[in-house]
């Protein structure tokens, strides 16, 4: 019998980016297979009623239908802890694991794990996000020891409209900050539809470019023991390259 991969992948209730995306991203691989839960996700701001859509007890919900599937990892396929702090998703993992017995990982931590592996002292961050949550990623990455030497955002909150975002706007905001010559450019947030730009833009510009949308494909395949060489096409994160090897 052949060997099956399944990913459980926890989704903002109004994305519509990562799905289609992820999807296409795991079908290259054989055997693999995405499957999804969605908790209520409308908003991205420092509103209190907005922090408060990520309270672990929702995700955790989300999870346990997760694991109904048996899937063989838990991936949280968003950007939440850029603003809430990295030990959001470290305590959120922990969680999901004792909950469900799955191991599970999320789009911000496979990203600081890429970047580590690649050694980035410097970054390019673009998102969709209002300035005050963009100064707190660049906050809580310089306490990180990354440098955000350059950044785009465009100010929108509205979580649906991210994903109405046109390619060719994403393409201009990454070469934008891809003049200040980071060590690694990130897309930052899942209702993005970049993922797929990714090999185009580092051809284009030389700097690595690391979408949240593709970063927790890339570890989730792998802690499930799947070969990711397959998914040519998307980037060098992909690559067969040590440094993006296995953790």
């Amino acid at each position: 019998m052949n060997q099956r991969y399944r990913i459980g992948v926890l989704t903002p209730s109004s994305n519509t980016a990562l799905e289609p995306l992820t999807s296409e991203m795991v079908s290259r691989v054989p055997g693999a297979s995405a499957h999804f839960a969605r908790f209520p996700v409308t908003e991205i701001s420092l509103r209190d009623a907005a922090l408060r859509q990520f309270d672990d007890s929702k995700i955790l919900e989300a999870a346990r239908l997760l694991a109904d599937a048996r899937v063989d990892v838990i991936c949280w396929s968003g950007t939440s802890a850029g603003w809430l702090g990295f030990e959001a998703d470290e305590r959120l993992c922990s969680r999901i694991a004792e909950a469900t017995g799955i191991p599970a990982t999320t789009s911000v931590l496979a990203l600081n794990e890429a970047l580590q592996l690649r050694g980035a002292r410097t970054l390019g961050l673009v998102t969709p996000y209002v300035a005050e949550v963009q100064q707190r990623i660049v906050a809580n990455y310089a306490a990180r020891g990354i440098q955000c030497v350059a950044e785009r955002h465009l100010d929108l909150h509205v979580n649906f409209r991210f994903a109405e975002v046109s390619p060719q706007t994403l393409t201009e905001l990454v070469c934008e900050v891809a003049r200040d010559k980071p060590d690694a450019i990130t897309t930052f947030c899942t209702n993005l539809r970049a993922a797929q730009l990714a090999s185009t833009l580092e051809e284009r510009t030389g700097v690595p470019l690391y979408d949240t949308v593709s970063t927790v494909v890339w570890k989730a395949l792998r802690m499930a023991g799947a070969d990711t060489r397959a998914l040519r096409g998307w980037g060098s994160l992909f690559d067969e390259s040590p440094r993006h090897g296995a953790a």
